[in-house]
């Protein structure tokens, strides 16, 4: 009997451009991807379940075994850290940057930036790289308010269009990294279930290579 492989996504845009992926290494869900609420979803073949949960979350499920595998952005596995986690394949998929934008670019001279962010850790990496300290404000979302009333000098955010920075008179100053989707895989999974894990990277793989091939 195969072994059974749970795998970690998350709603929205990863899901949806994951599921060609798996559509190629066999496994499609068994409900409407689109209408299903379940967080634990049946596949073809029947021992492969996803379960799906809030993005900055699958790092955490993958190390601590709650699923084998993963795919998660990059800008969520900077700040995990990746403790626990391998990270065999990048998925070439939801490719944004991670971006330091705001009104107009910063002097190096400036007293300390105020920079508003979910991601605390990349942003802190980044510009202690840049010799500077900065006090960090953690938010969880509509960054670009930030600047606007005055509650930061800037912004750290993933950025794909930059329409919504335009929208709201800032824009991009510095890239601080390019982001995709990278497949992750719990240490102890990849020991105990190897052939099944490899046989999906490898599918996965190959699937990620026909898609720049017809790209």
């Amino acid at each position: 009997m195969s072994e059974q492989l749970t795998i970690a996504l998350s709603k929205g845009r990863i899901f949806k451009e994951t599921l060609p992926l798996l559509a190629h290494a066999g496994i499609e869900p068994v409900d409407d991807p689109e209408t299903s609420r379940k967080l634990i979803r049946d596949t073809n073949p029947s021992t492969v379940k996803l379960v799906i949960i809030r993005a900055s979350d699958v790092p955490t499920y993958v190390q601590y075994g709650a699923a084998d595998l993963g795919v998660a952005g990059k800008d969520v596995l900077l700040e995990h850290g990746g403790t626990g986690l391998y990270e065999p394949l990048d998925l070439r998929i939801a490719c944004c940057r991670l971006m330091v934008a705001g009104h107009e670019p910063w002097s190096e001279k400036a007293q300390r930036l105020r920079i508003a962010t979910k991601y605390v850790n990349s942003t802190r990496r980044y510009f202690a790289g840049q010799g500077m300290q900065v006090e960090i404000i953690k938010l969880y979302g509509s960054m670009e308010l930030a600047p606007l009333v005055g509650l930061s000098d800037l912004i750290v955010d993933v950025v794909d269009t930059g329409n919504t920075l335009k929208a709201n008179g800032l824009r991009p100053l510095e890239k601080i990294t390019d982001i995709s989707s990278r497949l992750v895989v719990n240490k102890a999974s990849m020991k105990r279930k190897h052939a099944r894990v490899q046989s999906f990277i490898d599918r996965v793989a190959e699937a990620v290579r026909e898609q720049e091939e017809v790209a």
